[in-house]
């Protein structure tokens, strides 16, 4: 019998990762739940049968983190840097604060938990790493610069990855959703809504879904099956791919 995929999923206790964390268990993977939030990666790891490791990959150290998660899987086939932070300010009032902590956990994190995972991987010649970027990355967004510009970063980081990782086996490819129906997605348009001046979020919200040409937005569990495409179903040659989940919003 073959031996069950074991994931990791940074930021996995809501919204995207809680859906891939879900949906990998559901596939037979044994997953372990890496988010600051204790308790909520405590239950997300109780409903899919896994681990949960508690850790601020900010201030502590992302390395570890994965090290830690690995060795209680016995190993690691999968990693998925969903791990991520964003806040809405304007342009002309950016604070040094927010720019640390989104380059903090967006890049920084990502980047050094790639590398653990890399060193993981290559010892037994395969592996897929899998990072969740953004359309911002490629889009003029004066009231969210450091997120998109940390988003660009996940994108450099992922082909740079990509080639360095070939030669042992490891395939990295990054997915970039849309509008979800997230709690981060939500307050973050909360503060885009405050920053205009819009006091209806709720018509503030209908607006930005109407730009979306299929017209609706998307539930994590529709990303997650993406995720778990490129983690489970993808071809092996398939590495440095951006996945675009945006419904058209963003144009490749």
């Amino acid at each position: 019998m073959a031996m069950a995929a074991r994931m990791i999923v940074t930021g996995g206790a809501g919204g995207l990762g809680r859906a891939v964390a879900i949906g990998a268990a559901g596939r037979g993977a044994r997953v372990a739940v890496i988010d600051i939030d204790a308790a909520g990666a405590e239950a997300v790891a109780e409903t899919c049968g896994g681990i949960a490791i508690a850790a601020d990959l900010i201030g502590g150290d992302p390395e570890a983190a994965v090290m830690s998660a690995a060795g209680r899987l016995g190993g690691l086939d999968v990693l998925v840097n969903n791990a991520g932070y964003g806040a809405g300010e304007a342009f002309l009032a950016m604070k040094a604060a927010t720019w640390d902590r989104t380059l903090g956990l967006n890049v920084r994190a990502l980047a050094l938990a790639s590398a653990a995972a890399g060193r993981i991987m290559a010892a037994q010649r395969a592996g897929r790493i899998i990072n969740v970027t953004s359309p911002a990355s490629r889009m003029a967004l004066p009231n969210y610069t450091a997120y998109a510009a940390s988003k660009a970063a996940v994108d450099a980081i992922t082909r740079a990855a990509a080639v360095a990782l070939a030669p042992h086996g490891i395939r990295v490819n990054s997915v970039a959703p849309g509008m979800m129906d997230t709690p981060m997605q939500r307050s973050t348009e909360e503060a885009f809504a405050s920053l205009e001046g819009r006091s209806d979020i709720d018509a503030f919200l209908a607006e930005r879904t109407a730009r979306i040409p299929v017209g609706r937005r998307i539930a994590p569990e529709a990303v997650a099956e993406a995720v778990l495409w490129l983690a489970f179903d993808a071809p092996d040659y398939l590495t440095a791919e951006r996945l675009n989940m945006s419904g058209g919003l963003d144009r490749d």
